[in-house]
Formats: C-alpha cells, sequence, structure tokens
C-alpha cells in the first residue's frame, strides 16, 4: 500500500528555518513528480513548490520563491522542502502529494493540487516569536 508520510514540522521563530520530509513507502517515486501544498486555518489548499521526475521543471508560489527549496533523494525514496527566512504567514499544515496518472518519466510538474491523486497527512509548520 503507498503512503506519504511528511515530517519535519515543528514551532521555529521568524526568519528561521525547518527542512520538512516526504517519506514515501509502496511505491518508488524515482520517475514521478512531487508536490508540496499548504492550508492555512479556514483558507483553502494553495500550491508551493512542484518538482517533476528529474529536476528539469520546478515550480514555486511566488509567496516562497526564493525562501523554499524542492529536493529528492531516490535512495531513501523521499522528498524534501527546505525553507528558510520563515514568516509568520508560512505558517500552516504541509502536504506532499504524488500523481502517477500520467505515467512515468512524464514532463510535469502541476502546481493544481487536483492533478495530485496521493497525499501525506500533512505536518504543521508555526512560526511565531
Amino acid at each position: 500500500q503507498m503512503q506519504l508520510v511528511e515530517s519535519g514540522g515543528g514551532l521555529v521563530q521568524p526568519g528561521g528555518s525547518l527542512r520538512l520530509s516526504c517519506a514515501v513507502s509502496g511505491f518508488t517515486l524515482d520517475y514521478y513528480p512531487i508536490g508540496w501544498f499548504r492550508q492555512a486555518p479556514g483558507k483553502e489548499r494553495e500550491f508551493v513548490a512542484a518538482r517533476n521526475w528529474n529536476g528539469d521543471i520546478t515550480y514555486y508560489a511566488h509567496s516562497v520563491k526564493g525562501r523554499f527549496t524542492i529536493a529528492r533523494d531516490n535512495a531513501k525514496n523521499t522528498v524534501y522542502l527546505q525553507m528558510n527566512s520563515l514568516k509568520p504567514e508560512d505558517t500552516a499544515v504541509y502536504f506532499c502529494a504524488t500523481q502517477l496518472r500520467y505515467g512515468p518519466e512524464c514532463p510535469r510538474a502541476d502546481v493544481e493540487a487536483y492533478e495530485y491523486e496521493h497525499w501525506g497527512q500533512g505536518t504543521q509548520v508555526t512560526v511565531s516569536s
């Protein structure tokens, strides 16, 4: 059974950093895209970052560009979101997701949540002094 499990969230002061991990089991992620999304209380889920299978295509939301970096370690079947210079408005539950519907090695890195079929349970990130 395929599972995505996020970790690494927590409480951090403004200006601080966190690295979120998304460990995938029951499936080899090497040839499929990955996306990170977040949802703040009372708000809709929003796109954060996405990367296609080999990194040729990477997108970031305008609000995080230059501060966040999406990366993957295929040997560990894990994807990361490095978050630097965190702001209070980054506070949210962060989710990782992947899509299989377009097959392996597809040149896609979608920014729409509905394109992703498999999701983790989320990890809370709180940025506050």
